[in-house]
């Protein structure tokens, strides 16, 4: 018989999270890794999955401000989700997430979202594609920008341990009015963003942290490694840009000429970037980005009113839509989205499955979208274009660090 149930103790949050680890290599998790999550994710955040009292799956959360059009919802970040190989197709997954949305829902987060490390899996609980992440490999003959680049403030680089109250409010600015992003604590950022253990560079360069200040303060900074490489004299390396944000367009193009122009590279490679990244514009030779795409967030609506009230919709107007929602019931049913959301008797302009309004949610999928792909039913005429111009966002969904 497998129990589930959120650990008691730092013990047993250490042997929660075994699951996950034995797929990154190693037997369990290295004291400095526990340490690390363990500031921002309480024991009792952490669910474990007990068979005869030896843990045989772990599924944690993180507590965030998640944000959304036009506004931000309490939101659960799931992440170290795993179960060993003993156990396998067995249910114990199923059990973790059904105890992870109850205790979602219990504690008012109306919203789970995660990074999927197989994508085949979170749909079966009531998670949809809700936005795509692309990744650049530029060589640098071919990173010149259309026009040139005006001087646009100064660069400098700092230490890690002086950055934060730098680069901490141009995260908070982009991330207020970007949906996908999340608000980072002081804990996140001492422990996540600006730390840089051995076993995370995986044989590259150390963390560097560049701030551009124009206008009397900070505007945009870049996190980046050096991975140095030669052959017979010419360098083979590449600069891998961890991150990379301003908070206007000058400052954005600003640091993304610093980082291109880096001497002694060949090639920049960025990850997690949004599909509608100013460097397509930008630069004068787009196809030598080799922009490629992978899935991105996966976003659950665990309280689908509250959820759907929580955000903005663009035009005047209300369209009604027929929820069916298999692992967490309470949310099926018809729901009015408009001025106010609410349920109702009325007839359904549309029909769907909640992994629908998952992908629909932050803005990364038009309900069109959708409805070419089948996975939304238009009952009455006109009802997907209705809902699109609600449902419209003017930013694609950005989340620039997996958790």
């Amino acid at each position: 018989m497998i129990e589930v149930r959120p650990c008691a103790s730092a013990k047993e949050q250490r042997d929660a999270l075994s699951p996950i680890w034995h797929y990154f290599g190693r037997a369990a998790p290295r004291d400095d890794q526990v340490e690390s999550l363990t500031r921002l994710m309480p024991a009792a955040r952490m669910l474990g999955a007990w068979d005869d009292g030896t843990v045989v799956g772990g599924a944690g959360a993180f507590s965030f401000q998640l944000t959304v059009p036009g506004g931000r919802v309490r939101a659960a970040g799931v992440s170290v989700v795993g179960v060993q190989p003993t156990h396998r197709r067995r249910g114990v997954l199923s059990a973790m997430m059904r105890a992870q949305l109850d205790a979602c829902r219990a504690q008012g987060e109306s919203i789970a979202y995660l990074w999927a490390s197989e994508d085949r899996i979170y749909g079966r609980y009531g998670y949809g594609l809700a936005s795509l992440a692309g990744e650049i490999d530029v060589a640098r003959e071919h990173a010149a920008f259309m026009a040139p680049a005006e001087a646009f403030g100064t660069r400098r680089l700092v230490s890690l341990p002086e950055a934060e109250p730098l680069v901490a409010p141009i995260w908070e600015r982009v991330a207020t009015v970007t949906p996908g992003m999340f608000d980072r604590t002081t804990a996140w950022w001492q422990t996540r963003a600006l730390v840089d253990p051995d076993w995370r560079r995986a044989g590259g360069g150390e963390l560097r942290c560049v701030v551009l200040e124009a206008d009397g303060g900070p505007v945009a900074y870049a996190l980046y490694r050096v991975n140095a490489a030669w052959e017979r004299g010419i360098s083979t390396g590449a600069v891998s840009v961890v991150e990379a944000l301003g908070d206007s367009p000058r400052a954005t193009r600003a640091i993304w000429r610093y980082l291109l122009d880096v001497d002694l590279v060949a090639r920049v490679r960025a990850g997690l970037l949004p599909t509608d990244h100013p460097l397509f514009l930008l630069t004068a030779e787009p196809r030598h980005l080799r922009f490629a795409l992978r899935d991105g967030l996966w976003v659950r609506l665990v309280d689908v009113g509250a959820a759907l009230a929580a955000r903005t919709y663009v035009q005047a107007g209300r369209v009604v839509v027929d929820v069916a929602d298999a692992f967490c019931p309470w949310n099926a049913g018809r729901w009015c989205i408009g001025d106010r959301v609410e349920r109702t008797t009325a007839d359904a302009d549309l029909r769907c499955d909640v992994t629908a309004l998952g992908s629909v949610y932050l803005g990364g999928f038009s309900w069109a979208q959708l409805a070419a792909a089948l996975r939304v039913e238009e009952v009455r005429p006109g009802a997907v274009a209705r809902a699109d111009a609600l449902f419209h966002t003017a930013r694609a969904p950005w989340c620039p660090e997996i958790f």
